[in-house]
């Protein structure tokens, strides 16, 4: 199973992705580290992605969960905002990947990116991604509110 960890920047996808992977005893993957360097500068810049820009990563991501899956299962942590991009993610598995939604506030989200240092993502594209979030219905959705140990219990409880 390929569990993966979604929501817009800030959300916390990678703290709570790879305490999830530690529990299920699985490999984490963050989607970022699988960015083309022409995207990483466009963030870098201020400049959101489009559906161009994200298109090849997605495939490439998605070729990647195959063998992942193959190997045992992982948590991938992906902003996956649109589902057309929830789509091509789960292009290749269908049944075996479960998207779980980190649900929080603009301004927690907002508050966190600004504590947040080496990252290429900057707070000024939160609005951005906000504006793109298409909220899943098919994912198991958790608010961030709580704390992590108990955010993982919940998913735990659910999956």
């Amino acid at each position: 199973m390929i569990y993966i960890v979604m929501g817009v920047s800030g959300c916390g996808k990678s703290s709570i992705g790879e305490l999830l992977a530690q529990r299920l005893e699985c490999p984490f993957y963050d989607a970022d580290d699988y960015h083309p360097q022409s995207n990483i500068d466009k963030m870098s810049n201020g400049i959101s992605l489009n559906d161009d820009d994200r298109a090849p990563w997605l495939s490439l991501l998605a070729n990647h969960m195959v063998k992942w899956e193959q190997q045992g299962g992982a948590v991938l942590a992906c902003s996956a905002l649109k589902q057309k991009y929830r789509d091509i993610l789960a292009s290749t598995l269908a049944d075996k990947v479960s998207f779980v939604y980190l649900d929080g506030s603009k301004a927690l989200i907002s508050e966190r990116l600004n504590a947040r240092e080496g990252h290429f993502m900057s707070s000024n594209l939160l609005e951005s991604q906000f504006a793109t979030l298409e909220v899943p219905v098919d994912a198991i959705n958790v608010s961030i509110a709580d704390q992590p140990a108990k955010i993982i219990e919940n998913i735990l409880q659910r999956i």
